[in-house]
């Protein structure tokens, strides 16, 4: 991409908090602090399923990746933001706000094909269990991460790339607090119909087709569930779908918000406020909500801790 010849814009300026000037001080330490914290437990959880081999199932496996997806996409976005609300200058230049762009881009559609991915993982331990070993075996398991990747990629890729071929000729006040598309958009001196078209279509694509495969394997498992006699059973199998569930409604009810809504209704405050939701907030609590409240990985997590306290000592 030519874009010296293309624009005049060779940096974007961040008015993500400019309304906040004196509470920037306390944004920083309270994102800080939720941000370590998310690190922090992330960590424990990876840790916790590569070391138990307890957890060595396909369940499990997904989840590493989820928490692993979730720290990166926190490292895109945060860092940058936290540094921005205690400079004068809250300023990226042309080419990082690209990268930053198709990164958060990559990881975010990822993480949707992903949620199928465990949807599908779902259906498959609650309708066939006794073929789920071999239906969901390793090469299966690192299949369908790697298509959620190349999704992902393929997704990112094009809408950046038709995001910054655009004309950037006048205004580089970025209404936002990191590189999403709305705000770029909004800064382009001339909109093509074309692109914002496929733009459209593509996050349509990433939302609406994973939302409808994991619909599709919640019906097979409702189904299902509904077929168990004793309550007791349909409690139980319902109880390994509940955290899934959350994090799919918080998910795709702030992407769709973003990024589904027509352009007359965007609002730079609204979009501020949810991104700031599922850029800190959402990754803090989608782990803890399959994890920490998980029986099974708390008794997992308290052998690890045991086993390291004796190894240390």
């Amino acid at each position: 991409m030519e874009w010296g010849n293309e624009t005049w814009v060779r940096e974007f300026v961040f008015l993500g908090f400019s309304a906040l000037v004196s509470l920037q001080r306390l944004l920083f330490m309270v994102f800080l602090l939720v941000y370590l914290f998310t690190l922090a437990t992330n960590a424990i959880i990876m840790a916790t399923i590569v070391l138990d081999r307890a957890l060595h199932t396909p369940m499990y496996f997904f989840l590493s990746v989820l928490s692993c997806s979730e720290t990166c996409y926190t490292f895109v976005i945060v860092p940058k933001m936290l540094v921005d609300l205690l400079a004068q200058k809250k300023t990226i230049s042309f080419l990082g706000c690209a990268i930053q762009m198709f990164t958060f881009l990559f990881l975010g559609c990822s993480h949707s094909f992903l949620l199928a991915a465990m949807g599908y993982d779902r259906y498959v331990a609650i309708c066939n269990p006794l073929r789920y070993t071999v239906l969901m075996g390793h090469g299966v398991c690192l299949g369908l991460v790697a298509a959620a990747c190349a999704c992902g990629f393929t997704v990112s890729l094009v809408t950046t790339s038709l995001v910054f071929h655009l004309p950037f000729h006048s205004s580089n006040q970025l209404h936002h607090f990191f590189c999403d598309i709305s705000p770029v958009l909004q800064l382009a001196s001339q909109h093509s119909r074309l692109s914002q078209l496929v733009i459209f279509m593509l996050g349509v694509l990433v939302l609406v087709i994973p939302l409808l495969l994991i619909l599709v394997s919640y019906v097979r498992i409702i189904s299902a569930i509904l077929k168990i006699p004793s309550s007791v059973g349909r409690y139980r199998a319902f109880s390994t779908c509940a955290s899934h569930l959350i994090v799919v409604t918080v998910h795709y009810g702030c992407a769709s918000f973003i990024y589904l809504r027509p352009k007359s209704n965007y609002s730079s405050s609204q979009d501020t406020l949810i991104s700031v939701s599922y850029t800190i907030l959402t990754p803090l609590f989608n782990p803890m909500i399959y994890s920490l409240r998980n029986k099974e990985f708390k008794s997992a997590l308290q052998r690890t801790m045991s086993k390291t306290w004796f190894s240390l000592n």
